[in-house]
């Protein structure tokens, strides 16, 4: 639809057309009419192509809704969460996740040896990885470089999904407006809710800039992100297609260092920019926020991607090949955490998925309420994720073999249960410790130990990890704060319950965060892009 230059409207006179045509068709038409064919002006009715996108939109908006929520499910049916998660399903998911979480914690006193090796996959294996990912710390890339001419650079999509964010529009347009891409090949897509209505009034000033259209999604359940994106999506013109938040401010070289990398790796599907949380100083939430984000797309994906076993994707700055989309589907409409589902499939389907290290500023959220909602949301289709691609796991260790299948399964179990199984084993150690109990039990002395090297083991990780992560964006005053992390263990576990909660009774909630626009672009801008504020973003 995106392609489209026409629309035939029926009024009660006869016919007429509604168009958008490109230069070259505006002047044919002009000779025509020159020529004599005199009734084209009565027949023709010229508009510009975001308007006309925007009638077709309208007109066709229940096919689009239909086809937004059931892409999936036609092309990849065991894929879609709407398909395979059930009632009995949900609630078989969450006695599996309490019977190991007891299981495991309880093991030193009903000595199961199989319960440890458990134990040890779950806590031992994510702790690994991150060890294992450390050893190949990936280079910032020069911000140095041109813009290469616009016939070197194919037409690039941009997607901006917004629900309830009119304070963020002068920000985000700023943002996006200062990408380094040649105009004419660069579209920029609002897709706004229609119960939105002040955010879809304040888009539409900015409309003027010709790279700039709206998408007016209509109110519909799920109330998603993904669905909203998947609307979109026939109206996708260009050959690359990237998503980018309410909040986010990208490099300004990302789009055509993402093009190049496409072009001189055919077999690439997708790109991970590095996302980079700017509001780190604000308190203990954000800094310990930013450590989890600096390790997380600075050091891990990146492993991931060398390893060629499943990327879990970012929600923002993913760099797409429109084809390689479409041909798993688009995004599922009922996973709230759509990116990491993706990420899956891409794998699954042998799609080779690699960062990108051009970097997105973002901001964490900086009080408990909006930082567990949102980590509930995250954790809650990590369990999505997992169940779906684990109703047929005879296909899914077909499809990506037993390193990947044995990763994906340890890597995603272990983001779930970890959390809470290190606050029991530091809450056990404290309860000890204050009934005056010895920590050691003479009769499980061996059980204390193994769980106290694991407990030990994940924490040195995670915050090795962490401090890397943020030295190499020369973060310095926030690596202390890192020490903490088992604290904010606790905080991971509640949310990891919250999720769960949400999972058994209301699965394919979007628990949005709202975002604050900074007043002004931070001097840490230049900081971590190696560039100054002006020349980077």
């Amino acid at each position: 639809m995106g392609r489209r230059a026409a629309l035939r409207v029926n009024v009660a006179d006869g016919t007429f057309h509604v168009c958008a045509p490109d230069f070259e068709t505006l002047l044919n038409l002009r000779k025509r009419v020159e020529a004599g064919a005199g009734y084209l002006k009565d027949r023709f009715c010229i508009m510009p192509p975001a308007q006309l996108r925007e009638a077709m939109a309208e007109q066709a908006a229940s096919r689009l809704t239909l086809e937004a929520r059931q892409r999936l499910a036609r092309k990849w049916p065991h894929a879609s969460a709407h398909l395979e998660l059930s009632g009995l399903v949900r609630w078989s998911f969450a006695v599996f996740l309490v019977a190991l979480i007891f299981g495991v914690s309880f093991a030193p006193f009903v000595s199961q040896p199989l319960l440890g090796g458990v134990a040890l996959m779950i806590v031992a294996a994510p702790a690994a990885i991150r060890l294992f990912a450390l050893q190949q710390v990936p280079k910032a890339e020069a911000a140095a470089g041109r813009c290469p001419d616009a016939a070197e650079l194919p037409r690039y999509s941009v997607l901006l999904p917004l629900r309830d964010e009119a304070s963020m529009i002068p920000q985000l347009y700023s943002a996006i407006s200062r990408l380094e891409y040649p105009p004419e090949k660069l579209e920029v897509k609002f897709l706004v809710e229609s119960a939105s209505a002040e955010t879809i009034a304040a888009v539409r000033p900015y409309l003027r800039d010709p790279r700039f259209e709206l998408i007016v999604v209509p109110d519909s359940l799920p109330r998603t992100k993904p669905k909203a994106m998947n609307y979109a999506l026939p109206f996708v013109t260009g050959e690359h297609l990237v998503v980018f938040d309410a909040e986010d401010r990208p490099q300004s070289d990302q789009l055509w260092r993402a093009a190049l990398r496409f072009r001189d790796n055919p077999q690439l599907a997708c790109l991970q920019a590095e996302l980079v949380i700017d509001n780190g100083e604000d308190n203990w939430l954000t800094a310990m926020f930013a450590g989890e984000y600096a390790a997380l797309f600075g050091i891990v994906l990146p492993a991931h991607a060398r390893w060629r076993v499943p990327v879990p994707l970012g929600g923002t700055s993913n760099h797409f090949r429109v084809s390689s989309l479409i041909e798993i589907g688009g995004w599922d409409a009922f996973n709230v955490t759509e990116d990491a589902d993706l990420g899956v499939r891409m794998a699954r389907k042998g799609m080779r998925v690699e960062t990108l290290i051009t970097r997105t500023l973002e901001a964490a959220p900086s009080d408990l309420e909006g930082w567990m909602a949102q980590r509930g949301r995250w954790i809650k289709g990590w369990m999505l994720t997992f169940i779906v691609h684990n109703r047929r796991p005879r296909a899914l260790l077909r499809d990506l073999g037993w390193r990947s299948f044995l990763f994906f399964e340890l890597v995603v179990l272990g983001m779930i249960l970890a959390p809470i199984l290190h606050v029991f084993f530091f809450s056990t150690a404290v309860l000890r410790l204050a009934l005056d109990m010895p920590l050691v039990s003479p009769s499980a002395w061996l059980w204390a130990v193994g769980y106290f090297v694991l407990f030990v083991l994940g924490n040195v990780a995670a915050v090795v990890a962490q401090f890397t992560g943020l030295s190499r964006l020369r973060r310095f005053s926030l690596l202390w704060v890192q020490l903490t992390l088992p604290l904010y263990w606790l905080l991971l576990a509640l949310a990891t319950l919250r999720a769960l909660g949400e999972l058994l009774f209301d699965p394919f909630h979007w628990a949005k965060s709202d975002h604050t626009p900074v007043s002004s672009v931070s001097t840490r801008d230049g900081a971590l892009s190696g560039v100054t504020p002006a020349e980077g973003f």
